[in-house]
C-alpha cells in the first residue's frame, strides 16, 4: 500500500475568464490529488491527512473512497477545511492564494506504524507547523525501516517562514528519497540541481517544465520526454500531482518501489515511465479541475 500523506484542501477555481469571475469549489491539495490519482490508477493507496467533519471535509472524504482510495488512516476534527483562491491566466496555468491559519489538515497526528510500502509527501504539509514535522519524521522512520519515500516539494513561497527551515527539511527526506519529483520553479526556488540531490543520495530526480515536457535525472545519465499534446489544455490545475501519481502507479505496477531499483532503471525504463506520466498529465490538463483519468480512461480513450 502506497501511502499519501499531506493537505487535503478545497480550491475556488474561476469558472470562466476574467478578474472577478465566480468561483466554483474543487476538491484538492498536492498529496490528496496523488492518492485521488493513485486510486483511479488502481494502486492500492491510501491518504493520511486530517479532515474538518465541516461539509467540504465530507466531500474531500466521499471522493477519496469514490477513488478507490482507502481511508482508514483519515483523522477528523471540528477545526475548517483550508482554501486555495485559484486564478487562471490565458494559457491555462494556475496561481494560488491559501487560508490555512488555524486549518485542520496540519493539525495531523503522528499516525505510528501505518504498515505501507512507499510513502509520498510534499506540499503544504512540509511548510506549516506543527504538520510539517510529523511527516518529516514519518519520512524519516520510513526510510530507515526500507521503506520507498516520494518527495515533491511544490513550494508555496507565499507560505513559506523561515526559508532555510523548510529547505533544510527538504534536504533531509530527499537524502533518504527513493524519488523526487519538482518542477523546475521547485527547483528554482530550492537552489538544488538534480546532481546535488542525487550526490546527496535521492534514488533518481524528476524535473516537470510545463509545455517543454519530462526530465530524469539519475546516476547513469538524462532522460527526457515530450508533454503529451494529444489533447486540448483546458488547465494546469493537479498536473504536476498526476506525474507524481503516475511515476508512482508506474513503479508499483513494474514492482520497482525500491529506492535501489529506481537507481537501477536504464534509459528505456525512465523513458516508458515519463511517457506514461505525461499521458496521465496531459488528460488531467484536458479537464477543469484535478481529475485525473482512471486506468479504464487510459485504456479505451476513443470511448471518453
Amino acid at each position: 500500500m502506497i501511502v499519501s500523506g499531506g493537505e487535503a484542501l478545497v480550491d475556488l477555481v474561476p469558472v470562466e475568464r476574467g478578474p472577478l469571475a465566480p468561483l466554483a469549489p474543487r476538491l484538492g491539495g498536492g498529496p490528496y490529488n496523488v492518492a485521488v490519482g493513485l486510486g483511479r490508477l488502481e494502486v492500492p493507496t491510501a491518504m493520511l491527512t486530517r479532515l474538518s467533519t465541516d461539509a467540504f471535509g465530507d466531500a474531500l472524504l466521499g471522493r477519496l473512497a469514490d477513488s478507490g482510495v482507502r481511508t482508514e488512516l483519515i483523522q477528523r476534527g471540528d477545526e475548517p477545511t483550508t482554501l486555495a483562491v485559484v486564478t487562471v491566466d490565458e494559457a491555462g496555468h494556475a496561481r494560488y492564494s491559501f487560508h490555512v491559519e488555524g486549518t485542520a489538515d496540519r493539525l495531523v497526528a503522528d499516525p505510528g506504524d501505518p504498515g505501507m510500502t512507499a510513502l509520498a509527501v510534499g506540499t503544504l504539509s512540509l511548510l506549516l507547523e506543527p504538520g510539517a514535522s510529523v511527516y518529516t519524521e514519518l519520512a524519516r522512520r520510513a526510510s530507515a525501516a526500507g521503506t520507498f519515500v516520494s518527495l515533491d516539494p511544490n513550494i508555496r513561497p507565499a507560505l513559506v517562514g523561515d526559508a532555510e527551515t523548510v529547505r533544510s527539511r527538504m534536504d533531509a527526506i530527499a537524502a533518504v528519497a527513493g524519488l523526487v519529483k519538482l518542477s523546475d520553479e521547485d527547483a528554482a526556488w530550492w537552489g538544488r540541481e538534480p546532481d546535488e540531490l542525487l550526490a546527496a543520495g535521492a534514488g533518481a530526480v524528476v524535473v516537470t517544465r510545463g509545455a517543454e515536457g519530462l526530465r530524469a535525472f539519475t546516476t547513469t545519465g538524462v532522460v527526457e520526454v515530450p508533454a503529451d499534446t494529444s489533447r486540448p489544455v483546458v488547465d494546469t490545475i493537479g498536473a504536476g500531482d498526476s506525474v507524481h501519481a503516475a511515476l508512482l502507479a508506474h513503479l508499483h505496477d513494474h514492482d520497482r518501489l525500491d529506492r535501489a531499483a529506481v537507481a537501477a532503471m536504464s534509459a528505456d525504463d525512465w523513458h516508458a515511465a515519463l511517457t506514461f506520466a505525461a499521458r496521465v498529465a496531459g488528460w488531467t490538463c484536458s479537464r477543469a479541475g484535478a481529475e485525473p483519468p482512471t486506468r479504464a480512461e487510459l485504456a479505451h480513450p476513443a470511448e471518453q
